[in-house]
């Protein structure tokens, strides 16, 4: 009879110790992501939130109309814990006074680079707002990453964000409306829709600016990640980052990543674009696939074993590998930005391709869609 007393006692401690490692287990995932309340607030006039979707694989992401950006992303790692990849802060109130402006992002009017803030379009001079040395960097000092955007979410695993680019602002021309999907599939994918119109000839390039370290937010260095990149030739650029205009071979530099490569492994060479970028900082030349996405870029996380395969329908992939990283924020859960704890990999049209009649065209003229598809895959290897 005590026998039978004592087996039934130790089977319900075992039962009982076991649902409070799954609760606790439960409650550390949730607690990834940030309560709602940290995002809800009032800026120009609007009221911000934070949006969560998932996946029925237990993938999740957080979302804030701010900026239109993404502030999470969980994905599982090779022992199947759910690891944030995405770097970030806690709070709304943390993305606006950053000095890093861009984590996670919707970049608009036009992602990356234009030299000086100037270009002409339809016989027209326009000039741009300059924030980064003497060019326009991603929209201008006040681009999408800055504004509010309306906020939808729909269903379970997906957010729409629209937002009206108003004729001048930033003295780029027409009225742009602005559509951005983020959705997450049950391929554990990140899956971003761009869509836009325009009621004037003007230049458009959008794209997603997320931090990433697939050893999870606060692990420290990115120099050991495994990286490839379905490029041939990349753009050079002079020492304000524009692109010369002429692309040229990886092969025989440190671009090459047609072969998996460690980000550290040739960052520090004495190579004259890596001075110029103070590290890599450029636009990779997308080798096309000749239907559907192209498969850009793979990247793997050393210690978590998180793969991440990105596809696009994009001609370029920028490629930064965290130089101008500080450790001037302090981001989630109390770990600070520093130097190159985090890398990019944004897919776009080429930097300044307004001045370079060679690049493939940004123009977006009216009764024209722009469109286009980009993917974040996730796996373990």
């Amino acid at each position: 009879m005590n026998l039978r007393i004592n087996s039934f006692f130790i089977a319900s401690c075992i039962l009982l110790f076991t649902a409070c490692n799954n609760d606790k287990k439960k409650q550390e995932e949730v607690s990834l992501i940030p309560e709602a309340k940290a995002y809800q607030t009032q800026i120009d006039g609007k009221q911000t939130d934070l949006y969560v979707i998932s996946n029925k694989s237990g993938m999740q992401a957080a979302f804030t109309n701010y900026g239109g950006r993404i502030t999470s992303l969980l994905v599982p790692d090779q022992k199947g814990k759910l690891t944030d990849v995405v770097i970030g802060f806690d709070s709304v109130s943390q993305f606006v006074k950053s000095s890093e402006a861009y984590f996670g992002a919707t970049i608009g009017r036009y992602g990356n680079r234009i030299a000086k803030g100037k270009f002409k379009l339809e016989g027209k001079d326009y000039q741009l707002t300059i924030n980064n040395g003497v060019n326009t960097l991603h929209g201008g000092t006040v681009g999408y990453q800055a504004v509010m955007w309306d906020g939808k979410k729909v269903g379970d695993s997906a957010v729409v964000f629209t937002y009206l680019s108003k004729d001048g602002e930033q003295g780029f021309p027409g009225n742009l409306n602005v559509k951005v999907t983020y959705t997450l599939t049950a391929k554990n994918e990140l899956k971003m829709d761009y869509e836009a119109t325009t009621d004037k000839a003007t230049v458009v390039n959008l794209t997603n600016h997320a931090y990433f370290n697939l050893n999870g937010s606060g692990t420290g260095t990115i120099n050991n990640h495994l990286v490839q990149i379905n490029a041939d030739k990349y753009t050079p650029v002079d020492s304000t980052l524009i692109p010369t205009g002429i692309n040229e071979s990886v092969k025989g530099t440190p671009f090459d990543f047609t072969t998996p490569q460690t980000i550290g492994s040739r960052v520090d060479e004495k190579n004259v674009q890596l001075i110029n970028g103070k590290g890599y900082d450029h636009n990779f030349v997308l080798n096309a696939a000749t239907s559907g996405l192209t498969k850009a870029a793979t990247v793997t996380g050393d210690k978590s074993g998180i793969v991440m395969t990105i596809y696009t329908q994009e001609p370029g992939l920028q490629f930064y590998g965290g130089n101008f990283m500080k450790g001037k924020n302090k981001m989630k859960r109390g770990s600070a930005d520093e130097f190159r704890t985090a890398f990019c990999m944004e897919t776009q049209h080429f930097p300044d391709s307004p001045n370079q009649p060679s690049f493939p065209s940004t123009e977006l003229k009216p009764g024209q869609v722009y469109k286009t598809q980009s993917v974040y895959q996730f796996s373990v290897k």
